[in-house]
């Protein structure tokens, strides 16, 4: 009889520190989400002010190109000290412009400087985001048990230096992306918004020239399009290639279940190759910032994934039984709304939210494909 009580008395310790250590995995998890979240709104707020000064300077270059072309040809030659002493509209003109122009020059030296830092903290944005989904998933295995969360089994048994070695050549692969992107696309649109700024200068004076211009602009933005699919391409989610879009839908869907204790439904009719890579990296990205809404937000005890085709659209939509709210409210933040809009914007797709108080949401990603034979 004592035995079976010392065997019982083992048995609870071990469960206590079994649910200890879910409870430690559960708070290090959420203490980390409230800062990465704090970190994302900061992040935004900056990326605002980054807007800000690209209106201003909008603004400003207007007016610049504006008293120009007023001022007609062989504008801006000379300076305020040439001006005879009795032309003293033409002086004041010119130490105007001359003001406009050092705004100018002022407003993209800051731009260059925060396009650098909101990279940089891009970048420890998404480190700190991926650091929440790995312990999001440890604590789903030591809950569950399941060697499956892992995202690669085989490298339980690395040693710990070599699994640094790996986190270390992700990072490296990733700043060589953001260097080849500030090197290309980057560099491609600032020269498109230079080349545009000249057409608007020789446009009346020199049509020719302008219609020449425009010619050698759509073909380099044309180049620089494909090189931005092959980003795209590259940053491709490794769970695509290794589960397929349906398999990582139902692993989110997992995710979320095991997370909320939300039903979640499931019914995948439109066929994943109907898109390309890009669109599936779309399509995942989009469902699950709508499965981050929902857990962070919703309440939900219900939630419907499904997937289906219509003509030459292919649609994802994410139903949810949750507290709902009014995406047209004043002052509600539309982050993960923006997100998911611009994201459904890079594959021409179409992106709708509908909601209301004490009613659900569904978010709806509508993706145009090319047409096929049968009915969808």
């Amino acid at each position: 009889m004592s035995a079976e009580i010392g065997a019982g008395d083992a048995a609870g310790r071990f469960d206590t520190l079994h649910a200890e250590a879910k409870a430690a995995l559960a708070y290090a998890a959420n203490t980390l989400r409230a800062v990465t979240e704090q970190y994302r709104e900061a992040f935004h707020e900056d990326l605002s002010g980054w807007h800000g000064d690209r209106d201003a300077l909008d603004q400003v270059d207007r007016r610049v190109l504006a008293d120009l072309e007023a001022a007609g040809p062989g504008a801006g030659a000379g300076s305020a000290a040439d001006a005879a002493p009795g032309d003293a509209v033409t002086s004041v003109e010119a130490a105007e412009a001359a003001a406009e122009e050092g705004r100018s020059a002022e407003l993209r030296r800051r731009i260059a400087l925060r396009t650098a830092e909101l990279g940089e903290r891009q970048a420890e944005l998404s480190r700190l985001e991926l650091a929440v989904r790995g312990l999001e998933r440890t604590w789903l295995f030591v809950g569950r048990g399941d060697a499956s969360l892992l995202e690669d089994p085989a490298a339980a048994d690395l040693p710990g230096d070599v699994q640094m070695r790996i986190v270390e050549a992700r990072e490296a692969e990733r700043t060589r992306l953001a260097q080849e992107i500030h090197d290309g696309p980057a560099q491609a649109l600032a020269n498109a918004i230079f080349g545009v700024e000249y057409i608007e200068k020789i446009l009346d004076r020199d049509r020719p020239a302008a219609r020449i211009e425009l010619r050698f602009l759509r073909e380099r933005l044309r180049r620089e399009l494909g090189d931005v699919r092959a980003f795209i391409s590259q940053l491709r989610p490794p769970i695509l290639d290794e589960v397929g879009l349906d398999g990582a839908i139902r692993d989110a869907a997992a995710t979320l279940q095991a997370l909320t204790g939300a039903a979640v439904e499931i019914d995948l009719t439109a066929s994943p190759d109907d898109l390309d890579d890009a669109e599936q990296v779309v399509v995942l990205r989009v469902l699950q910032e709508a499965l981050q809404n929902v857990r962070k937000h919703a309440g939900a005890r219900h939630v419907r994934l499904l997937t289906r085709r219509d003509g030459a659209r292919w649609i994802l939509e994410v139903h949810d039984d949750g507290r709902g709210f009014d995406p047209a409210a004043p002052g509600r933040r539309t982050f993960g709304l923006q997100f998911m809009r611009e994201r459904a914007e890079l594959v021409r797709g179409a992106f709708e939210v509908r909601s209301r108080p004490a009613n659900g949401t569904i978010v709806v990603l509508d993706v145009p494909v090319p047409e096929r034979g049968g009915s969808a």
